[in-house]
């Protein structure tokens, strides 16, 4: 017994019994499921009906996802399957179907957004993460720095060569990396864009605004998207990036899904 495609089994309509009036047919024919699954790329070719061919893709890691409001597309990583309505099973399994729900990199997005428009997306993570280790850094090292003052003090007089008159001169030796560090933060300063470069970017920015949840997903490094391609057909797993009424639809869905979990 295969696996059959067609309808004269299934009720009509209204509810009413159908009566088949034909056996399975070879055209009917259908196939076990793909179940395509996060891995190294695994594409294998099936020839269907009239010698068309179908790629029935058993393992991705890549996928071309594009930003709509942006209007771009980027090949980017594949991470994990968030949310299927179909189905708890194929998120457990990380199993790649069309509209499921999936965490995507978001590198090659941030890159674009910082070359197009100047500004860096995910920003405010990275100085959060400078200011607390700053703190840190301070409270540790206040006691360090009155006994390393004591010590450096000794050792610069010891050093110190004596004159002829008997008066000691100072010797910059401390100064020597904090020059260096100056001088590769003045490179890095005269490396920056040109003046058209700038007034473009300036231009581009004029009423154009990220979704606050869209560039918290920035900050963590992942992107929300939803898989639009059919991968045990076309062999690729293609979509787009989540964003406005239907992120915030599908957030309430994780959120939901997340404390039936705790609970």
């Amino acid at each position: 017994m295969g696996i059959s495609r067609d309808s004269t089994h299934k009720r009509r309509n209204t509810g009413g019994h159908r009566t088949p009036h034909r056996k399975k047919r070879k055209y009917e024919l259908g196939r076990p499921p793909a179940m395509t699954r996060l891995g190294a790329h695994r594409v294998h070719p099936v020839r269907g009906r009239g010698g068309n061919m179908k790629y029935r893709a058993l393992r991705l890691e890549t996928g071309n996802f594009s930003w709509g409001t942006e209007a771009i597309t980027r090949k980017t990583r594949l991470l994990v399957v968030v949310y299927n309505a179909s189905n708890n099973e194929l998120v457990r399994t990380n199993t790649f179907v069309k509209g499921a729900i999936i965490q995507i990199d978001a590198t090659p997005f941030r890159q674009w957004y910082e070359q197009h428009y100047g500004v860096l997306l995910g920003k405010k993570k990275k100085d959060q993460k400078a200011a607390t280790l700053k703190v840190s850094t301070k409270d540790s090292t206040k006691k360090d720095t009155a006994t390393a003052k004591k010590t450096t003090a000794k050792e610069s007089a010891a050093k110190e060569p004596v004159k002829k008159g008997g008066k000691k001169t100072s010797a910059k030796v401390a100064e020597a990396p904090k020059e260096e560090k100056k001088t590769e933060e003045v490179k890095e300063e005269e490396q920056t864009k040109s003046g058209k470069v700038k007034q473009k970017q300036s231009k581009r920015r004029n009423g154009r605004k990220v979704d606050p949840a869209l560039e918290e997903q920035f900050n963590s490094g992942r992107l929300y998207a939803s898989i639009a391609s059919r991968p045990g057909q076309c062999g690729r797993c293609d979509g787009y990036i989540l964003e406005g009424d239907e992120l915030h639809f599908y957030l309430k869905k994780l959120a939901v899904k997340k404390k039936g979990k705790t609970t």
